[in-house]
C-alpha cells in the first residue's frame, strides 16, 4: 500500500457523509406501553416508509404505526450511493433472467414508480438535492464492449432513452483512461441525497398521521390467531397486519433467513473538487456511473462536487451488522487505489468520509414480498443494491398482498414467488469467501475465478 493513498485518508471520519449533517431532524420518542393500530410498520429505512406513506395515502383513517430499531435513515438508507434507477428488477438483464415472461409488465411499473416517485418529491416538498441527469455504464477494458452492447440492444428494444458511446465520446462525458466506451440511459435516472430523502419521507409520514417511534427495536411477533402482538423493548402494539420493511435484521422468521443475506458494500467520499479539479474530468452532465469489472464500482457526483466512489462488497459470518472492519481505516485503501486508476489526474483529492453499509442480497437479485402468519405479516426485502427507488415499488407490493388485492402486480411473478433459499452457515460464509475472493482478478486473470463465478451464476445466483 502506497504512503499517498495512506495519506490520503487523514483525519478521515468512518461514518456515512450523508448522515454526517447537523440538520438531521430531531428523533421520535421511543414506544412504550401497550397500543393498538390498523397496521404495524417495522423499520424506519425506505421501504418502511414509503409503505407507512403509501397506507395513508391509499386510506387517511387507517392508524398506522411505525417503528425503528435505532433512528431513521441510519441502516442501509443512509449508505447507498443514492444513484436512482428505473427498473424494479435490479436492471433489465436480470430482469430477463428472472421474469423473461413478464419483462414489458415489469418494464412499465418501473416507469410508473420513477414518476410516482418523482411526483412524491414534489408533492411532500423533500428537498434531497436529486439530479435527473440519467445514469452511464463504462466498459473498463475493450473486452467489455460485446457486453456492453448487448445491454445497449436490450434497451433499445424496449425503449429506453439510451446513447452508445465509443471511447472517445465516454471520455467526453467523464474522463479517464479506463473507459472504452459506454450507455448512457438519459430517461428515469439520476442520483439523490439518500439521508435527505429518508428525512424528507419521515416529515411527509408525521404529516400524514403516522405514528413514528425511533430506538424502539422488537424483541418477537407473537401470532393470536386473529390479530398480532409486535413486542419492543418497552411497548407492544396489537394490530391485524404488520409490514416488515427490515432488510436483513432477525425478526424471528426463520424463513426469511433462508432466502436473504446481509453482504457489506463500501463507500469513499472525497472532499469537495475545485473548478480546477473538476474541469480535468469533466463530467459536465453529471450522470451516476457503474463501470463493467466483476468486482464493480459505481460513483456520483454531490452537490458540492464530492465524489462519492463505492465497491469492495464483502460477507462476515453470520451477517454480521456491524463489522469491525468497517470501523479499520486500512478496509476502504483498495477502494482508493481503485478511485486513482480510474481518475489518475485527482492524484491531490483527499478522502473526507469512508463507511460500510448492509445489502440484502437475494437469488433473484431484486425485491420480493412475502406472506408469513396466515397472511398477516407480509415482509419486503431483497433489492441487492437497487432499492433507492425500488423500494417505493417494494413498499406497494407488500401492502397489496398484505391487503389482499388483486392488482396487475400481485397478479406477475414477482409476487407470487419468492427466491430461492441461500445455503446456511457455515456454508454462506465459505462460499461468500471463495466468490469475493474469485471476483478479485477475474477480469484480469480468469482461470479457476471465472469457472467459480460462472458455476454461481449457473445454480441462479446474480452475480
Amino acid at each position: 500500500m502506497s504512503e499517498s493513498v495512506k495519506r490520503a485518508f487523514e483525519g478521515v471520519k468512518l461514518f456515512p457523509f450523508w448522515l454526517d449533517n447537523p440538520r438531521a431532524p430531531a428523533v421520535e420518542r421511543e414506544l412504550i406501553g401497550p397500543t393498538s393500530a390498523d397496521l404495524v410498520v417495522v423499520g424506519g429505512g425506505f421501504t418502511g416508509l414509503w409503505a407507512a406513506i403509501q397506507a395513508k395515502e391509499a386510506d387517511p383513517s387507517l392508524d398506522v404505526v411505525l417503528v425503528e430499531a435505532g433512528k431513521v435513515a441510519y441502516g442501509a438508507s443512509g449508505r447507498p450511493g443514492g444513484i436512482i434507477s428505473t427498473s424494479v428488477m435490479h436492471g433489465l438483464p436480470n430482469a430477463t433472467r428472472v421474469f423473461p415472461q413478464d419483462l414489458d409488465v415489469l418494464e412499465k411499473l418501473g416507469q410508473e414508480n420513477l414518476d410516482g416517485f418523482k411526483e412524491s418529491l414534489t408533492r411532500y416538498g423533500i428537498e434531497a438535492d436529486v439530479e435527473w441527469n440519467g445514469e452511464m455504464t463504462v466498459a473498463v477494458e475493450p473486452g467489455h464492449l460485446d457486453h456492453l452492447k448487448g445491454d445497449y440492444e436490450l434497451h433499445v428494444a424496449h425503449g429506453h432513452d439510451v446513447v452508445l458511446l465509443d471511447s472517445k465520446g465516454a471520455r467526453e462525458q467523464l474522463d479517464s483512461p479506463l473507459f472504452a466506451g459506454a450507455m448512457w440511459s438519459r430517461n428515469r435516472s439520476g442520483t439523490i441525497h439518500p439521508a435527505k430523502l429518508a428525512w424528507g419521507l419521515k416529515a411527509a409520514a408525521l404529516k400524514l398521521g403516522v405514528r413514528l417511534h425511533e430506538h424502539s427495536p422488537i424483541t418477537r411477533l407473537e401470532d393470536l390467531g386473529a390479530t398480532m402482538i409486535v413486542h419492543t423493548q418497552a411497548g407492544r402494539i396489537e394490530t391485524r397486519r404488520v409490514l416488515l420493511g427490515t432488510g436483513t435484521a432477525d425478526v424471528g422468521v426463520t424463513d426469511i433467513k433462508r432466502r436473504v443475506m446481509q453482504v457489506r458494500d463500501h463507500i469513499i467520499a472525497t472532499a469537495p473538487l475545485s473548478e480546477e479539479q473538476m474541469a480535468r474530468i469533466g463530467w459536465n452532465n453529471r450522470q451516476g456511473i457503474y463501470d463493467t469489472r466483476t468486482q464493480l464500482n459505481y460513483f456520483r457526483l454531490t452537490k458540492d462536487n464530492r465524489i462519492i466512489f463505492g465497491g469492495r462488497v464483502s460477507y462476515h459470518f453470520g451477517g454480521d451488522p456491524n463489522p469491525a472492519a468497517d470501523r479499520d481505516e486500512s478496509t476502504y485503501y483498495k477502494l482508493a487505489e481503485a478511485f486513482y486508476r480510474t481518475f489518475p489526474q485527482l492524484d491531490d483529492v483527499r478522502f473526507t468520509h469512508a463507511w460500510g453499509g448492509p445489502i440484502d442480497y437475494c437469488s433473484r437479485g431484486a425485491v420480493f414480498a412475502r406472506r408469513y402468519h396466515g397472511g398477516k405479516s407480509v415482509f419486503v426485502a431483497g433489492y441487492t443494491g437497487f432499492g433507492v427507488a425500488g423500494s417505493r415499488f417494494g413498499a406497494k407490493m407488500g401492502l397489496d398482498m398484505l391487503w389482499n388485492r388483486e392488482t396487475l402486480i400481485t397478479s406477475l411473478d414477482i409476487s407470487r414467488k419468492g427466491p430461492s433459499y441461500i445455503p446456511p452457515e457455515p456454508l454462506r460464509w465459505i462460499a461468500a469467501k471463495i466468490t469475493f475472493n474469485a471476483f478479485d482478478g477475474a477480469d484480469d486473470r480468469g482461470g479457476w475465478r471465472r469457472l467459480w463465478i460462472n458455476s454461481i451464476k449457473a445454480l441462479g445466483f446474480p452475480m
